[in-house]
């Protein structure tokens, strides 16, 4: 089903035409290529794959399955987009595919770091903290989203009742869990806990969003912390009020395994508290001691006698790739509107 994007407006000059975001329907990637796909202003089509057997176990390298995808009832057939937007190695081989298939009628673009160089693409964006450079290569500080400077200043326009009855300051609690990197002991949950409840201490009230990946001893721990306190706390069932946590938020907490939420977190221009558990990498730390440099986060104490406030230009990392394809898209179309008068 075709998206419109919500920022279509004159001063974009890719609004308005066509796109097709292709990923495998993680909710991690589809939340870059729909932010990328909102900042551009386009009319955004998802192209969900599933490959299975040699073709899963191939990718990216090897070939898309083209009889089940690219034929006439397949998942990809003409008119060709104007745009094609990916992540995830099991998109590459489609991306291929059609760059193929479409020439230079359809504006490639990949997000993250492919593995086999960045010709895979016409443009290739990658986080900061990763190696990949090139001509074709932008970075940004963070993940892109679709929590733009226009779509949070939309939210703090009218607040949830909810959400006003609570007292200043309120702290927005992101919660994340265990993944391949960070590893939650109960002495982390125990941390977090004591953090938590000092904040309560000093008054504060709290916006509480668990993950799929937060585990029932750590969530348990969050609300002992902040029993006392004034409190949203999602359990999960009906609309997930994550967006308006993040525009109403005076100070956000966010575990730091989940590089996409620590970016979003960013876009608000609020402080953001990061929670470490135990565990990490060289990416990771990376990543972290780049907000931390920008002055968007600080590392969350075990211990405090104070809410503090700093303050900090807020990350647009879509905005900046946005920019990035218009610019290309625009050098292209010159290119070859001279090659056309030769």
């Amino acid at each position: 089903m075709a998206h419109q994007s919500p920022q279509h407006t004159a001063v974009h000059p890719l609004a308005g035409r066509s796109a097709w975001l292709i990923t495998d329907g993680k909710m991690g990637m589809d939340v870059q290529v729909r932010g990328v796909a909102d900042a551009l202003g386009v009319i955004a089509q998802a192209k969900r794959v599933a490959p299975s057997g040699a073709y899963r176990l191939l990718a990216p390298w090897g070939p898309a399955p083209r009889r089940e995808t690219f034929g006439n009832d397949g998942l990809f057939h003409p008119p060709w987009p104007d745009i094609a937007i990916a992540t995830g190695r099991l998109s590459i081989p489609y991306l291929r595919a059609l760059r193929k298939k479409a020439g230079i009628r359809t504006f490639s673009v990949y997000l993250q770091d492919p593995r086999m160089g960045s010709r895979v693409a016409d443009l290739v964006w990658v986080p900061e903290h990763d190696g990949l450079r090139g001509t074709n290569v932008i970075t940004t500080l963070t993940p892109p989203h679709s929590f733009s400077g226009a779509r949070l200043a939309e939210l703090r326009s009218t607040i949830p009742a909810a959400i006003a009855a609570l007292p200043g300051p309120r702290i927005a609690v992101i919660l994340g869990g265990k993944n391949g990197v960070y590893k939650y002991t109960d002495a982390c949950d125990d941390r977090l806990k004591a953090s938590l409840r000092d904040l309560a201490k000093l008054g504060a009230s709290f916006m509480i969003t668990p993950s799929r990946r937060t585990h029932e001893r750590l969530l348990r721990q969050v609300r002992e912390a902040t029993a006392d306190a004034p409190r949203i706390l999602w359990d999960g069932n009906g609309e997930n009020p994550y967006p308006h946590f993040l525009a109403h938020a005076d100070l956000l907490v966010v575990t730091a395994d989940s590089v996409n939420m620590c970016g979003e977190a960013c876009a608000t221009g609020k402080p953001v508290y990061i929670f470490t558990p135990s565990g990490g990498s060289d990416k990771f730390a990376r990543f972290h001691n780049a907000l931390n440099t920008h002055g968007a986060t600080r590392s969350l104490p075990e211990h405090l006698d104070t809410i503090p406030h700093w303050s900090y230009q807020p990350i647009d990392a879509a905005g900046r790739i946005a920019a990035a394809i218009e610019d290309r898209w625009h050098k292209r179309k010159t290119m070859l509107g001279s090659l056309h008068q030769c």
